[in-house]
């Protein structure tokens, strides 16, 4: 045998013996994959192929006190894009039949490009049907486009509500890293009763799931739709709000700005609260314009600032009945103590009564005539800290801890604020213009719209709020649990600032325009100095005088007199209010009546 033949004879053992080692790898691989590993293996390729996709749920809706309807979901148009079908060349077209700005289109895939391309991606909301007809229409030129129907916020009760129920919006990013629950294009609550109860009317997701293949491609239901997980519907609130004086509170402060709150004493639910100038909610329930956007941006009124909640003022005369029920609660002053008005008080210099000399006054009186000297000295008998400390006891001067995010604190100045001002040695005689409202004291209308509850109500409530509760599924009303205030101050103080109050209307007092027939109203008015233009007008109430049911606070910016521009917003709502039963059976009997002729 010649050295050749060997050496091909051993490079042909070594060729076959290399074929045999990779054929026995394989095989042994195979076997590993096919058999003892196949449960794992086949776990893993059903997941990769089985596609989980939300089902979002139905938002809860919002109902007034008396169930009346007050938001709701109805049915609106979503184009979708799905990139992997899509040719970017139609997107000016599309734009322009979805009445979108140059560009969106593109932006908003950019924006989304991390997802799979074989995902739907929400390019507009709000749609409208001719618009889904002209799509529907030439669907052959459109590949990868197409349109669901989702749900958008509805107002049914011509309630504006902006400040209270507030608006959603898609989230972002941030939100979606924050918070698993939600992923792109979720609607997530931003202000208002929307976005403090997130939480409960949001829903619980399901979850649908579909079989793809490797690229992506949805091919069909997974097992026919059996192990879908259906959504559940988010809880339906009920809030105090009485959706007819609502209603009188916007249309009496159109064309002003201002704020108007009303409380029930009793339990601390918010009955109305309305700012001006607001704005249109319909113009949030989807996809917002543009232009609205710019129009709101440009508006000197500032339209989406609460005022109700988050204005701060000088409180004026109004803020006397509080600093009367302090002084009475110290003991500094009782019923028949009685100051000296000579027409103002001198302290360093002369601060003037309106109304001329009262003379010797008692604290009824005082509220009465809102006889400034009689305030002037009493705030010297309280002393600051004292009104700092008791202020706070009514909510004032601090947020109140109603149920929405947007709200101010306030200012009531102690020693401390006014050390930090002007140091050690700062003029007690800042302390005069604080015993009538004006002065370093900031407070809200719905701080003011509280405290007079809280006096209406011998100082005892529930912290203030929107909600009163929610519906489950079967429709069963469950109360939200809401913190008791206890003003602590003695029943006495308050029956004796609540005659003042009732005087201002029934007596000779400053709101005496305010009486309603058949009902006995208790007020204050204030006319607060705006260093900035008008004085701004206040009035406080609440009725009937006997059992209080509402108590009311009306703030008109720049106006004048509270007497003469808020008190009759308030006469209004009071009426609506207590007199609309008897109103109705008056109607219910001049039917019978008819009917009998």
């Amino acid at each position: 045998m010649t050295t050749e033949r060997i050496s091909n004879i051993n490079r042909s053992g070594i060729l076959i013996s290399i074929i045999v080692f990779i054929v026995l790898v394989y095989s042994v691989r195979l076997f590993q994959l096919q058999i003892v590993e196949h449960k794992k293996f086949d776990k893993e390729s059903t997941e990769n192929s089985v596609k989980a996709i939300d089902l979002t749920p139905l938002r809860g809706v919002f109902y007034d006190r008396n169930r009346e309807l007050l938001v709701e979901n109805t049915p609106a148009y979503t184009i979708r894009i799905t990139p992997a079908y899509y040719d970017t060349a139609n997107n000016r077209v599309l734009e322009k039949i979805a009445g979108m700005d140059a560009g969106s289109i593109r932006t908003i895939l950019k924006k989304n490009r991390d997802y799979s391309k074989f995902s739907p991606i929400k390019v507009k909301r709000g749609v409208s049907f001719e618009s889904i007809a002209w799509i529907e229409e030439n669907s052959e030129l459109f590949h990868g486009v197409d349109y669901i129907i989702e749900l958008q916020r509805g107002y049914p009760a011509g309630v504006h509500g902006s400040h209270i129920f507030g608006y959603s919006k898609e989230v972002n990013k941030n939100q979606i890293k924050i918070d698993p629950y939600y992923s792109a294009g979720d609607l997530i609550g931003y202000n208002g009763i929307e976005r403090k109860y997130e939480s409960i009317i949001r829903g619980v997701k399901g979850k649908t799931f579909i079989i793809v293949d490797s690229r992506g491609r949805e091919i069909s239901k997974f097992k026919e739709g059996y192990q879908d997980i259906p959504s559940t519907k988010g809880m339906d609130l009920v809030l105090g709000i009485d959706a007819e004086i609502q209603r009188i509170a916007e249309e009496n402060l159109k064309g002003k700005a201002g704020a108007v709150v009303a409380v029930e004493p009793k339990t601390g639910e918010i009955l109305a609260m309305a700012s001006a100038p607001d704005y249109d909610l319909n113009e949030f329930s989807y996809v917002t314009s543009r232009d609205y956007l710019r129009q709101l941006a440009a508006d000197p009124g500032i339209p989406q600032f609460n005022r109700a909640t988050m204005s701060l003022h000088p409180p004026g005369s109004t803020f006397k009945v509080l600093c009367a029920a302090i002084a009475l609660d110290m003991g500094v002053i009782d019923e028949n103590t009685t100051l000296y008005c000579a027409g103002g008080f001198t302290f360093g210099r002369f601060f003037k009564c309106h109304g001329g000399v009262h003379g010797a006054i008692n604290v009824t009186r005082a509220i009465e005539k809102s006889c400034n000297s009689f305030f002037y000295q009493l705030i010297f008998r309280i002393g600051l800290d004292n009104l700092h400390e008791y202020a706070k006891r009514f909510k004032t001067g601090t947020k109140t801890g109603i149920d929405i995010f947007e709200e101010s604190g306030g200012l009531i100045p102690n020693t401390k604020y006014y050390e930090r001002a002007f140091g050690k040695n700062w003029p007690q005689g800042v302390l005069v213009s604080l015993g009538i409202g004006q002065g370093e004291i900031s407070l809200t209308p719905l701080q003011l719209a509280y405290y007079t509850a809280l006096i209406a109500n011998n100082g005892k409530s529930y912290l203030p709020h929107i909600v009163k509760g929610y519906l489950d599924e079967n429709k069963k009303f469950s109360p939200n649990l809401v913190d008791e205030v206890n003003t602590g101050l003695k029943e006495s103080s308050f029956e004796i600032v609540k005659k003042g109050m009732f005087l201002v209307v029934n007596g000779a007092g400053t709101a005496t325009h305010v009486r309603i027939p058949g009902i006995h109203v208790a007020g204050k008015t204030g006319t607060a100095q705006n260093p900035h233009g008008k004085d701004h007008a206040w009035f406080i109430g609440f009725a009937p005088f006997e059992d209080p049911k509402i108590a009311i606070c009306v703030l008109v910016e720049n106006s004048g007199f509270g007497g003469t521009h808020a008190a009759p917003i308030a006469k209004k709502m009071f009426e609506s209010y207590l007199l609309r039963d008897t109103k109705e059976k008056k109607n219910k009997d001049e039917k019978s009546l008819l009917a009998k002729n």
